[in-house]
């Protein structure tokens, strides 16, 4: 009997998991408000009973992909945190951010692309405000950093403007990249490649002209000397 515990919860968590992975794929599809706890009964080949055993409506449910995918962007964020300069921080955040939709394109377009009921920050159960949790409070927290530090120009003392417009930048990217991209209109460069490109052209902009200059533009010149070493010999 206690043996068998084990594998009944890994069966039910593995239920769960096909449950909200089915949620994602009918609300990014069809939007949250069109789509009932039956559709999501019949993708995953249960029935709705069975499906209310494990979430008791669709705004649970909800709820905890909330909970679950914002994690998931804050992981790829936390792993910046020891990053000391706040610039070069942000600049890795933004890139970050360009991964995470990359990687996770569902995720993504469920998240920033589709229509649903906000929940409040206590029905995901993520602490708002702190960074460790809030992907949003991360981004600013750094913002903050640099403006404390006089890295930026001194129009650029408003944190929560700057954070939203370093968000807006990296988000119009990642929606053209998922919205558009198999646009025969269009000839697409490296997603990752332009994201570091605005990175660095957004933050220069802000940057006070005594600023170093960031890490990929360093990078960026030793490849350059490399090849061309490598054209002289």
């Amino acid at each position: 009997m206690v043996k068998s515990m084990p594998q009944r919860e890994r069966r039910k968590a593995a239920l769960r998991e096909r449950i909200l992975k089915a949620a994602r794929e009918l609300f990014v599809s069809r939007g949250y408000e069109a789509v009932t706890m039956r559709e999501i009964a019949d993708r995953v080949g249960y029935t709705a009973t069975a499906l209310y055993y494990h979430f008791p409506d669709k705004v649970a449910l909800l709820h905890e992909l909330c909970r679950r995918d914002f994690l998931a962007l804050q992981s790829f964020f936390q792993r910046l945190a020891r990053v000391a300069d706040p610039v070069e921080r942000l600049r890795r955040a933004g890139l970050a951010y360009v991964r995470f939709g990359l990687e996770h394109p569902q995720h993504y377009q469920f998240m920033f692309m589709t229509p649903y009921p906000e929940p409040a920050p206590h029905e995901v159960d993520i602490a708002q405000g702190d960074p460790s949790q809030d992907s949003y409070a991360f981004l600013r927290q750094a913002v903050k950093e640099a403006i404390a530090a006089g890295r930026f120009l001194p129009q650029y003392n408003d944190a929560e403007r700057v954070a939203q417009m370093l968000w807006a930048a990296m988000h119009g990217l990642v929606a053209l990249h998922l919205s558009c991209r198999e646009s025969r209109w269009l000839s697409w460069r490296s997603t990752e490649q332009t994201a570091q490109w605005m990175a660095a052209a957004m933050l220069r902009g802000m940057l006070k002209e005594s600023t170093p200059a960031p890490a990929s533009a360093v990078a960026k010149r030793e490849v350059g000397r490399n090849q061309r070493g490598k054209v002289r010999a």
